[in-house]
């Protein structure tokens, strides 16, 4: 029996280990079931250039829990180590015998996931003892037991194994006996070892019989071999697509949208599939469901590193051996190919969208609500994704009619310019409270777009950057005339002493609460035909408003009182009779303001039941 100590540079490497070095302690078992995975890929690699001979036989990677012994086995029938090979690659510490195997092999090792070299020792994260047993494939060669109580210090001799490969044998620390629990482990397996490449075998698979769980002879294979990204998209259906996705996301219940197959070989490795789910609401919700594989290793659902913040917002999965990882594979780490590899993902979903549209405009409408806050994301934070968007992002008019917004502006563009050359165009995120002012505008012929999304506000600036001489305006931010002024503002025959009279009768029968809102009384010569009294809201500072909820540093906005404009149309009959005289109009004037809340969907509660009885009363 051999004694000696591991080759590192300090005692302290194993409290490093320990609480420092991998940010999950549950990552340990990844990490070894990685190493079995290598080690049987290694193992076909050379029977495939004929260094092993014959039949290989089992090649399952097994776990094997032993409650009364407090042990968590990992066993694999792979390549296994001699002594030398043990004093190598495990005795000194950070000495990837992957990477050199890589390197010999690399145009037949594709399987080969290890390049990290101390995936070995997050073990002692979780043990207080560590056993290797194993027996390399080479003839000739003795079988090897290596033993570590998670100091520098190490104990090797030669053993007796009946097979080949390697048995990791854990002997769990009673911090940690949950990972003596079936349920535990078969949990960490499902997340990190689904998709790996080497069938994974947790015990045996149950059936519910008589009211009861009953055991079965088969092994209970943990994962798919062959997932959908690993495969051609020749070879895929529909059906295929689909089953993969519940698959990953089994609580989903919804369908996904369409997807995108990526699968690119240069300049870096890529695979993998992204879904579009449907997205109307809550951005945060939906985030973090991409899925990072290393060669069908799980690595993170957190990828905000590895692509565009906005397709965060999409489901599925990337694979690729070419995304650097730190020591443990826990954290991204930002270089060029991450880069390029956010690009090409970000090409690759805009190339996608632009197919579909172009391919099916009246399907890719259909779709457009769903995937609508997503396109807008993407518009808002990535400049390329903007550039190419504008061809398939879409608006809707309250007809449901959907256009690009150059399509669009296209076809209002003979009646909603402006004098001054202005494209003006009017929405409403609110169809039955702007009803009034929605029917005035189609009076005079213009066309009114729905944007009542979450982001909607925050596309109508970015569009106002973009093109000169374009405005979006709702339809309760002034009257129609003053919205798209096709001339200079008509003039009505009233003093300014007049109009101030009648401005100050009304203010001080205003609702009042300053704090929270405000109303500014104004006279206009607004059409005949129009409300005597209607209620406004300045355009931008409404809408600051309403950005300052989704963007920080904008709560000097937020926490303003609302502000309105009540618009007294100096035209109509009802206002007129009023200039000269308002002493006894109070109730009057009461019923015009009101008429005007309740227009705008603002006349509530008590103030509606006393607007009631004074209707009754004044009939």
């Amino acid at each position: 029996m051999a004694k000696g100590n591991i080759g590192v540079t300090s005692d302290n490497i194993f409290p490093v280990i320990k609480k420092f070095l991998y940010s999950d302690h549950e990552i340990f078992l990844r990490e070894l079931i990685s190493n079995a995975v290598d080690a049987t890929s290694k193992l076909k690699t050379l029977s495939s250039v004929g260094e092993v001979k014959g039949d290989l036989g089992d090649t399952r990677v097994r776990v094997i829990i032993d409650k009364a012994k407090k042990t968590l086995t990992v066993s694999d029938h792979g390549i296994g180590m001699t002594a030398e090979e043990v004093d190598k690659y495990i005795n000194q510490i950070a000495f990837s015998g992957a990477e050199e195997f890589l390197n010999q092999y690399k145009d037949k090792a594709e399987a080969i996931i290890g390049h990290f070299g101390l995936g070995f020792y997050s073990a002692f994260m979780v043990s207080k003892k560590v056993e290797i047993f194993s027996q390399s494939y080479k003839e000739d060669a003795k079988a090897v037991h290596w033993s570590c109580e998670g100091d520098p210090e190490y104990t090797m001799e030669d053993t007796i194994k009946a097979e080949r490969g390697t048995d990791i044998v854990l002997h769990i620390d009673d911090e940690f006996s949950q990972y003596l629990e079936d349920a535990t482990i078969e949990g960490l397996l499902k997340k990190y070892c689904k998709f790996l490449p080497v069938e994974i075998a947790f015990g045996k698979k149950k059936e519910w019989k008589d009211g009861k769980e009953v055991e079965l002879d088969e092994e209970n294979i943990i994962n798919d071999i062959n997932p959908a990204w690993t495969r051609k998209p020749t070879d895929l259906t529909e059906e295929d697509y689909t089953k993969f996705y519940h698959e990953l996301y089994p609580m989903q219940f919804e369908e996904p949208l369409f997807h995108i197959h990526l699968n690119v070989d240069y300049p870096f490795n890529l695979t993998g599939i992204l879904y579009f789910p449907k997205i109307k609401t809550n951005l945060d919700v939906h985030r973090n469901k991409i899925q990072l594989y290393c060669n069908q290793v799980y690595v993170t659902d957190e990828v905000e590193n590895i692509v565009p913040e906005y397709l965060t917002l999409l489901h599925g999965v990337i694979d690729s051996p070419d995304i650097p990882l730190n020591v443990s594979r826990s954290y991204l780490q930002s270089d060029n190919n991450v880069k390029k590899i956010s690009g090409y993902i970000t090409k690759k979903v805009a190339d996608k969208l632009a197919e579909l549209y172009k391919a099916d405009k009246e399907d890719f409408a259909k779709k457009w609500d769903d995937i609508k806050m997503f396109i807008q994301f993407g518009m808002l934070t990535d400049e390329k994704f903007y550039e190419k968007a504008t061809s398939f992002a879409l608006v809707k008019n309250l007809d449901g009619a959907y256009n690009t917004l150059n399509d669009y502006m296209d076809k209002v563009r003979e009646n909603q310019v402006d004098k001054d050359g202005n494209m003006v165009l009017l929405y409403t995120n609110d169809p039955d409270a702007h009803y009034t002012y929605i029917e005035r505008a189609k009076t005079k012929g213009y066309d009114v777009l729905l944007m009542d999304g979450e982001l909607d506000v925050h596309c109508m600036s970015q569009a106002e950057q973009k093109h000169e001489k374009l405005r979006f305006v709702r339809i309760d931010s002034d009257t129609i005339e003053n919205l798209i002024r096709k001339e200079d503002t008509a003039k009505d025959t009233y003093t300014d002493e007049q109009k101030e009279g009648l401005r100050k009768a009304f203010e001080g029968l205003l609702p009042s609460d300053a704090d929270k809102l405000r109303y500014n009384v104004t006279c206009e010569a607004a059409a005949a035909d129009a409300l005597p009294v209607f209620l406004t809201q300045n355009e931008f500072m409404r809408r600051m408003k309403e950005m300052s909820a989704h963007q920080q540093g904008m709560n000097f906005y937020g926490n303003m009182p609302d502000s309105y404009n009540l618009v007294l149309n100096t035209n109509h009959p009802a206002i007129q009779a009023l200039v000269d005289n308002t002493e006894g109009q109070d109730e009057k004037m009461k019923q015009l303001i009101d008429i005007a809340l309740l227009a705008s969907g603002q006349l509530k509660g008590e103030a509606l039941a006393k607007f009631v009885n004074r209707s009754v009363e004044l009939l």
